[in-house]
């Protein structure tokens, strides 16, 4: 054919013809015919060989133990416990006796109690319960409603294993020896510093004027006693020229008593009585004059008094109530009668000073303030719920904010109602500075000590977990890092007190020097209620 169509037809023809053709019209095709379906026979019986084993072995294939030659009679691994069933020393407890089990003890609310059986305690030795440690817990369950534990809970007889030390460590798991710590429990509560208010002095002025001179400035030490400042008051000029003529006419008076006695009864009786009145007329007005200078701070006995002439009354009365130190600085030119000093009565630091030379003042107005800045009053205001476990005599502690370093003191007085607007209560607290260091006027925090242990048993507070009814901790077993030992956890319930900020106090359940678990914890406690997931409380369900 011309065309390629043709061409194609052409070569088509040929292969229908052998389609068609039988081995036994050919001869020449059947050795490679039962060649080309050897490879479909294998198959087909490899495949009935297999549907015959299947069909007798139930389709199980045999263990690596089994095709070698080694058989067992069951698999070693223990699925509840993940560890090998030949060591899971709880499902055969006889590998790993457990100690005589002691039951509950009513005294510190634990199952197995180490501070009644030390022996339970996983260490080498057994240790040595002092009088000292039984009265540290009794002190610290009396004191307060501390979490109890279930009595029929039996998850504390349940150890939780790991095939080797390694299994352990991958594990996160992490532990630490419990310690003795100081333990202690307080309320919070804000606070402020101020200065002891029985220790400030606020002066000003006991009679109106100008301030004359002021001799000590702010952040001034003084000592008691010390003018601070002089005032220029018409009273006091006034008052003392009263005095003087007090004086005068009682002189006068008992001169002309005297001249009536020694005339020898040539006066009459009368004029007798008369002159006697006026003898006491003048006494009292006298003695009316010294209170009067005596109120303002001018002290002067009317029994002193008597004893001067008239010139020296005149004297006293100039430069009383000045120091003599003073009265030597002051020109005696310039000296007035009138002059009131402000005296402080205590000694301390000038910490407010509102005055200077020239002023006019009044007895309403605060010149100088005067404090004790040694002496401070903490005020801090307690919740209601907090307040009756707060009293007299407690230690109380401070941090300003800021602050480093904390001031220490005791509380001197709580408050018998609460605030009408903050429904907090007051407490007061007594803090010493005797530095001086701390501020006045300053705010902080404040904690007020109810409770304080100096050696309690402690654990991280990471290392205490609830299991749902009861506060376990996970110890290790004592023989853990032995070569051959079993790689054990015990689970043991405890009574928890004080709980700090990193640190939580173990009442009983723990001694010091038991290695407890403190990272990881919470793989051992799903360990510990993995079985039971959705059942509730584990404690039911221990073997």
């Amino acid at each position: 054919m011309s065309d390629l169509g043709d061409g194609v037809a052409v070569l088509k023809e040929p292969v229908r013809e052998l389609e068609t053709q039988t081995p036994a019209s050919n001869p020449r095709g059947v050795f490679p015919f039962i060649i080309g379906s050897i490879p479909t026979l294998l198959v087909l019986t490899c495949a009935g060989a297999i549907g015959w084993w299947g069909h007798h072995t139930g389709w199980k294939l045999p263990k690596f133990s089994e095709m070698t030659g080694v058989k067992k009679s069951r698999e070693d691994w223990c699925a509840a416990h993940n560890v090998p069933e030949s060591v899971c020393v709880e499902c055969d407890p006889t590998l790993m006796p457990a100690p005589e089990p002691r039951g509950w003890c009513k005294i510190h609310g634990v199952p197995e109690c180490t501070l009644c059986n030390p022996e339970q305690a996983q260490l080498p030795k057994t240790p040595t319960v002092t009088s000292a440690d039984l009265d540290r817990a009794r002190r610290a369950l009396d004191f307060a409603d501390r979490p109890a534990n279930t009595v029929n809970c039996r998850t504390h007889l349940r150890r939780i294993q790991y095939a080797t030390a390694k299994d352990a460590d991958k594990a996160g798991i992490a532990v630490e020896p419990a310690w003795t710590a100081p333990a202690v429990e307080f309320v919070s509560a804000p606070g402020e510093v101020c200065y002891d208010q029985t220790r400030v002095a606020r002066l000003s002025s006991r009679s109106p004027g100008t301030v004359w001179k002021v001799f000590k400035q702010l952040g001034q030490k003084v000592k008691a006693g010390d003018v601070l400042a002089l005032i220029d008051a018409g009273e006091v000029g006034k008052l003392k020229a009263e005095v003087l003529q007090s004086f005068a006419v009682l002189q006068l008076k008992k001169q002309t008593l005297a001249d009536i006695m020694e005339s020898g009864g040539a006066v009459a009786s009368a004029r007798v009585r008369e002159v006697e009145a006026a003898v006491r007329e003048a006494e009292i007005r006298l003695a009316a004059g010294c209170q009067a200078l005596t109120n303002l701070g001018l002290p002067l006995a009317e029994a002193e008094a008597m004893t001067m002439t008239a010139g020296q009354l005149k004297d006293k009365l100039r430069l009383l109530g000045l120091p003599a130190d003073l009265a030597v600085m002051i020109d005696p030119k310039t000296l007035t009668t009138n002059l009131l000093p402000v005296v402080t009565p205590m000694g301390g630091e000038v910490v407010s000073r509102n005055v200077v030379a020239g002023e006019v003042v009044d007895a309403a107005r605060i010149l100088f303030e005067v404090a004790d800045t040694k002496s401070l009053w903490l005020t801090l205001d307690l919740k209601t719920e907090d307040a009756p476990r707060v009293k007299v005599g407690q230690p109380v502690r401070f941090l300003p904010d800021g602050g480093r370093e904390e001031l220490t003191g005791t509380v001197a007085w709580r408050s018998s109602q609460a605030d009408a607007k903050t429904r907090t209560v007051k407490v007061r607290a007594d803090l010493p500075d005797p530095e001086g260091r701390q501020l006045a006027n300053t705010f902080g925090a404040g904690r007020v000590i109810l409770r304080e242990e100096a050696k309690a048993v402690s654990v991280p507070n990471e290392a205490v977990h609830w299991d749902g009814c009861c506060n376990v901790v996970f110890v290790r077993d004592k023989d853990y890092l032995k070569a051959d030992a079993f790689k054990v956890f015990h689970v043991r319930k405890i009574r928890i007190g004080a709980r700090g900020d990193r640190n939580t106090e173990v009442i009983a359940g723990v001694l010091p020097g038991e290695v407890i678990v403190t990272r990881g914890g919470g793989l051992l406690l799903t360990e510990l209620l993995r079985a039971d997931l959705g059942e509730g409380c584990a404690c039911c369900h221990v073997k």
